[in-house]
């Protein structure tokens, strides 16, 4: 399988992984032949790159590091409880949330359990799925990026679970904002993002009031806007004042933030993403913090389409956990000329080659 920019894929492609709504539900099977309505279907819900059938590409696979059993489930519930809290807290009732923690302890475990048994860097890009809320998944995936950094820094089941807790709460403030200003597809007013600014304070009051959560949860909630070098909010802290916990938060925050699909941007790759943070290094986030990062994500992910600094043309087989940026490829074009027959190395064993270009993001930008 291949993963390709949505925009370039051509009528007439096969599916080759299904496309599921949040409920875990198939929307698309993998076989399908897809119709330019349904790319453009795809597309306008959010979906910019999909896994497509190519011969080439024969025994690739991909794996994510979180089942989708997993997903669905955490899906469910953050729904449902988000979703109860922003009810109650429009009809102005009292918020009853005394079965947070059980409910989202639950979640917490299940990744974690999923992230400990798989030893594969973690590819969110390839979940081919359509949400209702960016919220939803945005928490979802900020609490399987956090925790995959957090088991790599080798914190402690006790403090895994509490960074879990605090991740999965960290927007939770949003529920407070108006809806007609969270979702707006244009470019917020001054006063407009000071409001979107306020959901981690109001994040903080929901959490520390609420029975069994852990207060270090409701700093995640309140923190994880702070930057380093004072310029973050609600309060200008600085990096001795921030907890360890909001500065993983917060790389995650923003690496999903990023990659993900929004009305007002296109989405980066996980390389450009890495790029993006490497470029705060020193003054927004801890440089041995960003490097444990890339050690758990897939920077290329599988299926991917590479150019190389040898001027040959691959594809993303396999991740080098040792070394995220040098993955296995398989070189499908050499000076200009596609290959009658494949072959592939692993360019962990050739330092001096290494990836100049991408043809997903090429696509993407010309869209």
């Amino acid at each position: 399988m291949r993963l390709v920019a949505i925009r370039s894929v051509t009528a007439g492609s096969k599916l080759a992984k299904p496309i599921y709504n949040d409920n875990g539900q198939v929307l698309l099977y993998e076989g399908v032949v897809l119709t330019e309505r349904s790319l453009t279907r795809l597309y306008e819900l959010g979906i910019s790159f999909i896994y497509i059938y190519d011969e080439r590409t024969e025994g690739i696979e991909v794996e994510t590091g979180v089942t989708l059993e997993t997903k669905r489930k955490a899906m469910k519930t953050i729904k449902a409880e988000f979703q109860g809290i922003a009810n109650q807290i429009k009809l102005k009732k009292s918020l009853n949330m005394d079965h947070f923690n059980k409910d989202f302890a639950t979640i917490v475990s299940s990744i974690l359990a999923d992230i400990k048994n798989n030893d594969k860097t973690l590819t969110l890009l390839s979940d081919m799925f359509v949400y209702d809320s960016y919220i939803f998944t945005h928490s979802l995936n900020v609490t399987i990026y956090t925790l995959a950094l957090a088991v790599e820094l080798g914190f402690n089941d006790k403090q895994l679970m509490e960074i879990g807790m605090g991740a999965l709460l960290h927007d939770i403030g949003k529920m407070t904002i108006p809806v007609e200003i969270l979702n707006k597809p244009g470019r917020l007013t001054d006063e407009e993002f000071k409001i979107i600014q306020g959901h981690s304070m109001a994040g903080f009051e929901i959490l520390r009031k609420a029975p069994n959560i852990s207060l270090l949860s409701a700093h995640c909630a309140l923190q994880h806007h702070e930057r380093l070098d004072g310029t973050g909010y609600p309060r200008g802290l600085r990096s001795e004042d921030i907890h360890d916990y909001a500065k993983l938060i917060a790389i995650a925050d923003v690496f999903d933030a990023v990659t993900s699909n929004r009305v007002y941007r296109k989405p980066m790759l996980p390389h450009e993403a890495l790029e993006l943070l490497y470029s705060g290094v020193g003054n927004q986030f801890d440089q041995e913090l960003i490097q444990a990062f890339r050690r758990t994500i897939a920077v290329y992910p599988v299926g991917l389409t590479v150019s190389l600094s040898d001027d040959r043309m691959a594809i993303v087989v396999k991740q080098n956990k040792q070394l995220s940026t040098h993955p296995v490829v398989r070189i499908i074009k050499e000076n200009g000329v596609e290959l009658t027959e494949t072959y592939d190395i692993d360019l962990m064993d050739q330092l001096s080659v290494t990836i100049v270009e991408t043809e997903a993001t090429l696509a993407a930008s010309t869209t």
